[in-house]
């Protein structure tokens, strides 16, 4: 079974609940989506909706990949944030066309080699990123970490995607855009040699 199908069945209990939404998809804006980390060191499972220990609900996909792994902008856009807040931890928030936005939580803290929680900036977002920037698709944004509520887990980016005031369940968009970059790797692997 191919890994595209794989994390389709995988997903498909999750996404039945979400039959409703996806249907109001449709209609939508188009969104070319760029997959946000690198797509041979990150891994992600469809957690999104699934409930958390304190009940809330999780908004989001888990990008799991090495501490300091770059992370990329999904599609061309402005800077409309960058902070920090106790259970985001280190984040940056882009508004891309057509009323898209995408979030980037619980980025890198920690200094090289250390856990400090009180590294520079430098090593959170990357260099020039700041509120009122325009970034490219594809260009790095920041670095993955585990600030925030997520300190002293693995390292991850905690991804979301929004269409004006509704969360969108960015997984499809994950595993499709993942699947391309993973092809285009392989092609040009094939045509090196």
């Amino acid at each position: 079974m191919s890994r595209r199908r794989f994390l389709k069945v995988a997903a498909g209990s999750t996404t039945l609940s979400l039959l409703p939404s996806l249907a109001w998809a449709a209609n939508w804006p188009a969104l070319d989506f760029r997959f946000p980390q690198d797509p041979l060191l990150t891994w992600f499972d469809p957690t999104y909706g699934a409930v958390r220990d304190n009940g809330r609900r999780h908004l989001g996909i888990d990008l799991m990949a090495p501490k300091l792994s770059p992370v990329f902008a999904i599609a061309d856009g402005e800077v409309t944030r960058v902070a920090q807040s106790a259970r985001a931890g280190r984040y940056a928030i882009l508004d891309h066309n057509d009323g898209w936005q995408s979030r980037y939580l619980h980025l890198n803290n920690d200094s090289e080699g250390g856990d400090s929680g009180r590294a520079d900036w430098d090593l959170t977002v990357a260099d020039g990123l700041e509120e009122g920037a325009r970034v490219n698709a594809g260009v790095q944004i920041a670095f993955v970490g585990d600030s925030g509520n997520a300190e002293g887990t693995n390292s991850h980016t905690h991804f979301e995607l929004h269409l004006g005031s509704t969360t969108v369940n960015p997984w499809p968009y994950l595993v499709d855009s993942q699947e391309v970059a993973l092809s285009r790797i392989r092609e040009a692997r094939s045509t090196a040699f």
